[in-house]
């Protein structure tokens, strides 16, 4: 489908994606900035130890990244049916049809639109806090503004410009972490990783099931390398890469930081110094092993771990609403991109208004900005993601049906493995979801009723267009198709338009 935008400065998307600008490096650090390894280290890790197992927490995020490699295996197949563009949308149409697809695209829709706003809202939290504590006092809301409105304008320009930012700050974010950890291992040598982390009492130990809930949602965002496939100069390549490629970062660093910092702590008393010290814990280890500068550069990092967190999302959630405009799911204009830019430019402004009005609604309802914005907005977002992921991994199994000779490995094993990790992951999430978010507040609590909700509302409207305009049903993900073929399948079966 063309859409023809009366602007001068934009042209039609959907059957002319713009000259690839994405190297795999710039969807590393997109993918990357997304999973925001600072943040996660701050805000998740210490809760982690507190409340999960202990020091065993480094050997969960590395069974985390083994699975999601896993998950990658199956994906990395959907990325190069697809083009490498089209995201979880994409594959789930690929291999489960048209109607799950919807569903997925309509959750996809929610839950990173609800992830960025709950980061504005912790972008605007944490700056207030930093500023406050080098006396400087401003409102949050003055802080998140100020980041969204940055947001904002790099959402709308040319998405190259985004990862060159996002790469000087995900340069920044790594190098602090790396400091802090060879820091530690400089002054407690071989101890400074305890081999109780991964000793099978200590890991299995009480707790396994929430570490391995934190572990997993440290990830969210790895899997956005497959939104950036029209932009990409060369996406059957560069998509699977960078997806590999920022697994492996993400897991690394997760791993070896919380291993260092049991390592600092001593594993015996890392549960009790956490439970203490909580969201204070890394910045005690930075003015410890790094000195008051090096806190303080902790400090400003953190601010920009979730500036870039907050602009990596923002693109996802752009990029999910070009593809379902152009798919007539959404008003045709949204799937416009900028003549110059290239960019879905439409789509970045409506994403910047809503997270705006939401950001607004919270404050003017007097609520605060991490306790209640951030957890439940980026609560919910967490888990919409999880369950896309889960469903991504089963339509790789589902890819069978359509006679694709696969080895098993690459089409059985690897999303199989990925798929229960993920499905035992959405269980933990939704079980502790009251932890996840830190409330007992009975509407937060209720939230993850939204995801099956709105995915049941996709499938309705697809089964709904199936019947009723079977011409438009049939080029639902049409346009997302592999630049080049995979081998061919043993019986290759032609499966209607009006019936997958």
């Amino acid at each position: 489908m063309t859409v023809t935008s009366p602007s001068a400065r934009s042209v039609s998307t959907a059957g002319s994606p713009p000259a690839g600008r994405l190297t795999t490096s710039h969807i590393v650090f997109l993918i990357v900035a997304a999973a925001a390894p600072l943040s996660a280290m701050v805000g998740t890790v210490p809760l982690a130890f507190a409340i999960g197992n202990g020091a065993g927490v480094p050997a969960a995020f590395a069974f985390a990244g083994v699975t999601l490699l896993c998950f990658s295996v199956g994906y990395a197949v959907s990325a190069r049916r697809t083009g490498g563009s089209g995201g979880f949308y994409a594959s789930i149409a690929d291999g489960l049809g048209r109607p799950p697809a919807v569903g997925g695209g309509f959750i996809a829709l929610l839950a990173y639109n609800c992830a960025t706003i709950g980061l504005v809202g912790a972008l605007g939290y944490f700056t207030q806090l930093v500023l406050a504590d080098h006396g400087l006092d401003l409102p949050w809301e003055l802080c998140a503004a100020v980041g969204l409105a940055a947001v904002a304008l790099l959402g709308y320009r040319d998405i190259a410009v985004s990862a060159r930012v996002l790469a000087v700050l995900m340069i920044g974010e790594i190098g602090v972490l790396a400091a802090l950890d060879l820091a530690v291992l400089g002054r407690h040598g071989t101890s400074a990783l305890p081999t109780a982390s991964f000793s099978p009492d200590v890991v299995s130990g009480p707790g396994l099931g929430v570490s391995l809930m934190f572990a997993f949602v440290s990830f969210i965002g790895f899997e956005s390398a497959a939104l950036y496939g029209k932009e990409a100069k060369d996406p059957r390549r560069s998509v699977p890469r960078a997806t590999y490629l920022a697994v492996l970062l993400i897991a690394g660093f997760y791993a070896l930081t919380s291993w260092a910092a049991v390592g600092a702590i001593g594993a015996d008393q890392v549960r009790q110094v956490s439970t203490e010290q909580l969201g204070e814990l890394f910045f005690t280890l930075g003015t410890d092993y790094l000195g008051s500068t090096g806190a303080t550069l902790l400090q400003i990092m953190l601010c920009t771990s979730l500036f870039a967190a907050t602009l990596a999302l923002h693109s996802a959630a752009n990029r999910y609403t070009q593809v379902l405009a152009a798919d007539g799911l959404l008003p045709a204009g949204l799937a416009v991109v900028h003549r110059r830019h290239a960019s879905p430019h439409r789509a970045s402004v409506l994403q910047s208004v809503v997270s705006a009005v939401a950001v607004t609604g919270f404050a003017l309802a007097g609520l605060d900005p991490y306790a209640d914005l951030t957890t439940s907005m980026l609560g919910l977002g967490t888990l919409g993601i999880v369950v896309l992921q889960a469903l991504a991994a089963l339509s790789v199994l589902g890819l069978a049906r359509k006679g694709l000779r696969l080895g098993w490995w690459q089409g059985a094993v690897a999303p199989l493995l990925g798929f229960l990790g993920l499905a035992a992951t959405v269980w933990l999430v939704v079980g502790n979801f009251e932890l996840l978010t830190g409330t007992g507040n009975t509407l937060v609590a209720a939230l993850p009723w939204v995801v099956p909700v709105v995915g049941a509302l996709g499938l309705g409207y697809a089964w709904w267009l199936r019947s009723a305009q079977p011409a438009r049903y049939g080029r639902l993900a049409q346009s997302h198709r592999a630049v080049a073929p995979l081998p061919e399948p043993v019986q290759p079966v032609k499966v209607p338009a009006s019936v997958s």
